[in-house]
């Protein structure tokens, strides 16, 4: 990182609140997995797959292959959208960030969290010490939504098996879901963000920490302390 981009890190992690910084190198050890076998676990209702691969990326791999580049599984395939956005990133990550559904700019390039949400993802991740190399990241739902509408419920069902799977072939140690929507549908509430964002739950063998969407950051700049203090209790979810 060089001058520049450290005097950015440090600036963006002031408007988060924090009062400090860190240099003791523990909480960032992170131990990779490496080739270890993957045992993908299928709920009811949840598409059928490769069940055992040799090791995570393998995994996703197949899922992404099982998805297919024109998946027309629900309705949103004659509805607009351009591609299906997989997720992206590390498939050993111990952090993963699930999102609601992919937006314009990334139903045009195909990666989640492109525009201007996502480059604030980008520098919240950098303000607990990580990489976007280091983490992964997804959506509830694979494909578009006309006008970014949220997801229909029809269309969650036939989709969120598919993130399902890629949790169980990541195994992370802490999920973030990104955002009211993505927080209700993982976490099965209607409970509002408000009320969800910084509890830990068990999900899938992970801590689930509902936040605030990158997006809904943008329009309340105020909230960047409330996600601060999330994201605090994920990188001591990570390090514990």
């Amino acid at each position: 990182m060089d001058h520049d981009q450290l005097r950015e890190h440090l600036r963006f992690a002031a408007e988060l609140g924090v009062a400090g910084t860190s240099r003791d190198p523990v909480w960032r050890a992170r131990a990779r997995r490496g080739d270890t076998v993957v045992d993908v676990k299928l709920a009811a209702g949840e598409p059928e797959l490769i069940a055992v691969s040799k090791n995570a990326a393998e995994a996703l791999a197949a899922i992404q292959t099982e998805i297919g580049a024109d998946c027309s599984r629900c309705k949103l395939h004659t509805l607009g959208r351009k591609q299906v956005v997989f997720g992206v990133g590390n498939p050993n990550a111990e952090l993963m960030f699930v999102g609601e559904a992919p937006g314009a700019d990334e139903d045009l390039q195909g990666i989640p969290f492109v525009g201007r949400a996502g480059q604030l993802l980008t520098k919240i991740i950098e303000a607990i010490g990580l990489q976007l190399d280091d983490v992964y990241i997804a959506n509830v739902i694979k494909c578009r939504p006309p006008q970014n509408r949220n997801p229909e419920p029809d269309e969650v069902a036939t989709c969120q098996g598919f993130l399902f799977q890629q949790i169980d072939a990541i195994k992370p140690k802490v999920i973030v879901a990104l955002g009211s929507f993505a927080a209700k549908a993982l976490l099965n509430t209607t409970d509002p963000i408000s009320r969800l964002r910084g509890r830990a739950s068990e999900f899938r063998g992970a801590k689930l920490i509902p936040t605030f969407h990158p997006a809904y950051l943008l329009r309340n700049p105020s909230s960047k302390r409330e996600v601060w203090d999330d994201m605090k209790q994920v990188r001591a979810l990570l390090t514990s």
